[in-house]
């Protein structure tokens, strides 16, 4: 078995899977490799792929796959495999529950009072009382529900079919999506990025919120009118509809620097950093995928015309 690597820190993975894989081939993008069986691979340039058009399948490094579905150098008929939670989750849920105590427990109007030398304290609401809302309910929007709602919350998650966990309120569909929209202080978004959930987040659906709402957004910065977003936001020196954003994707990556979205004082930007893939707890579910095509038994493929 002959399998290619392509990632940031591809000679770690190179040495992971050479040690759990010893009779297997293991090779980065940055070696000349006539033939290969398979690429495992996270944003690899379409060249690559167009040269090693041969593999057999690709693995997608990562929980999202629009960009590898969006690459011109992809071939049609090879099946794609991708990382499911991997440990992605956990980081996520710590980034999400940092934003929620965020604003539930006022760190942002402390830091806007800071500014001011102003010493005054506000009233906690009750985390009983502070609902959230969890769109995606897939491997990591699951781990992230049930991790805020371990920590007191009350939690509403969504997903385009019915599901069913225990603690969760869970949604589905546009009058379920409402619904939910209508009752929660705290949005997260954890959804793929599809023609379905294109920019999702929008004038319509901001407006839903409650009043003083705020957002969090470690998915897919496809999901969100950026327009849409600053008018609920409101002019800087004032107050508007949506108290407050925490951002962590964006369409194009960096965030271009004359993005306006840098300058607003209630927007919090972190730069995709949110879920990073531990090499550790993603190589199980790797090195199982690479066996089981080794040994030619099904395994379970991405849904390329669902984008997910």
């Amino acid at each position: 078995m002959r399998i290619l690597v392509h990632i940031d820190d591809a000679a770690d993975w190179q040495a992971a899977l050479q040690e759990r894989l010893p009779q297997a081939e293991v090779f980065t993008s940055d070696q000349t490799v006539e033939s290969i069986d398979y690429l495992a691979v996270w944003k690899p340039p379409a060249e690559l792929l167009e040269r090693h058009a041969e593999a057999r399948g690709i693995i997608n490094l990562g929980a999202g796959v629009d960009a590898l579905l969006g690459n011109p150098g992809l071939p049609a008929d090879t099946p794609i495999v991708k990382l499911r939670d991997a440990g992605m989750g956990e980081l996520i849920a710590d980034y999400c529950l940092y934003g929620l105590f965020h604003v539930q427990r006022d760190f942002d109007r402390y830091r806007e009072q800071q500014d001011r030398a102003e010493w005054r304290e506000h009233q906690v609401i009750d985390k009983r009382d502070w609902s959230v809302g969890v769109l995606g309910l897939g491997a990591i929007g699951r781990h992230v529900a049930e991790r805020i709602a371990a920590a007191g919350f009350p939690v509403r998650g969504w997903s385009r079919s019915p599901k069913t966990l225990e603690g969760i309120s869970c949604h589905h569909g546009e009058d379920g999506l409402y619904d939910l929209l209508g009752q929660v202080r705290t949005l997260i978004t954890l959804l793929p990025n599809t023609p379905e959930t294109y920019h999702l987040i929008n004038a319509k659906t901001l407006a839903t919120l409650p009043e003083g709402a705020s957002l969090i957004n470690p998915g897919r910065g496809t999901l969100i009118d950026e327009s849409a977003l600053l008018d609920a936001l409101g002019e800087p020196n004032g107050q508007g509809r949506l108290r407050s954003a925490l951002l962590d994707a964006f369409p194009e990556e960096p965030l271009p620097s004359d993005s306006p979205l840098w300058r607003h004082p209630r927007l919090l930007i972190t730069p995709h950093m949110a879920g990073p893939t531990p090499l550790g707890a993603a190589l199980d579910q790797v090195v199982e995928t690479l066996e089981a095509w080794g040994a030619g038994r099904e395994v379970p493929t991405i849904d390329r015309s669902a984008g997910y």
